[in-house]
């Protein structure tokens, strides 16, 4: 996956207004390696921790939104600090993490960085923080209200049941009925089914 450095003098234009010195206080004294990356729809962040030979590594998605890229960029910064803490004596996303986590996001939050309706998100969030990042369909909904709008792209659960939609390797689907949290959808070139989170977003086709 392609990436660029970004120096972390310059992260400012990725952040919400008034946050970059408290986030690149972390990176300067931590030493990251930070690098951003083109959009990738399994993770939208990741981090890799120091050894004897390389330093902290953080890359995050470029195609986030400020506030979506700020929360990224908090939940890969608690591993780092976590690790520091811990090593790996403990879980990835255990209970010192979701500590952690939750700390960095109380400094942001006491600073109202956020509009409401995240800030309200991200509240609940504080007791238990998802394992990914973002990974609150609730939270997800919210940061999709800041995003640059595509024409015909929506969230699953928004599509009109039979609808047909592309992803973006060119998979064409036909939406049906909801199990449980899911939506089940038949690829229609191969005729298999599969199981979408209602936040998923897909290009819709027609119905």
């Amino acid at each position: 996956m392609p990436k660029k450095e970004v120096p972390v003098d310059h992260l400012q234009q990725y952040l919400p207004d008034g946050t970059g010195e408290a986030v690149t206080n972390y990176l300067h004294q931590y030493k990251v390696h930070l690098t951003i990356t083109r959009e990738r729809k399994s993770i939208l962040g990741d981090y890799r921790h120091r050894t004897h030979h390389a330093n902290h590594r953080i890359s995050i998605n470029g195609s986030l939104n400020k506030y979506a890229f700020l929360v990224t960029l908090l939940h890969e910064i608690a591993h780092l600090l976590t690790f520091e803490q811990y090593g790996n004596r403990v879980q990835a996303h255990g209970k010192e993490w979701k500590m952690i986590f939750g700390q960095l996001l109380q400094q942001f939050l006491q600073h109202h960085t956020f509009p409401a309706d995240i800030e309200k998100e991200l509240l609940l969030s504080l007791k238990n923080p998802a394992a990914s990042s973002c990974a609150e369909e609730g939270l997800i909904r919210v940061l999709r209200n800041y995003d640059a709008k595509k024409d015909n792209h929506h969230l699953v659960e928004e599509l009109p049941a039979g609808s047909i939609f592309r992803l973006k390797d060119g998979r064409v689907f036909k939406k049906g009925e909801k199990i449980r949290k899911r939506f089940k959808c038949t690829e229609l070139q191969t005729g298999k089914l599969y199981l979408f989170s209602p936040v998923y977003e897909v290009e819709w086709l027609q119905a």
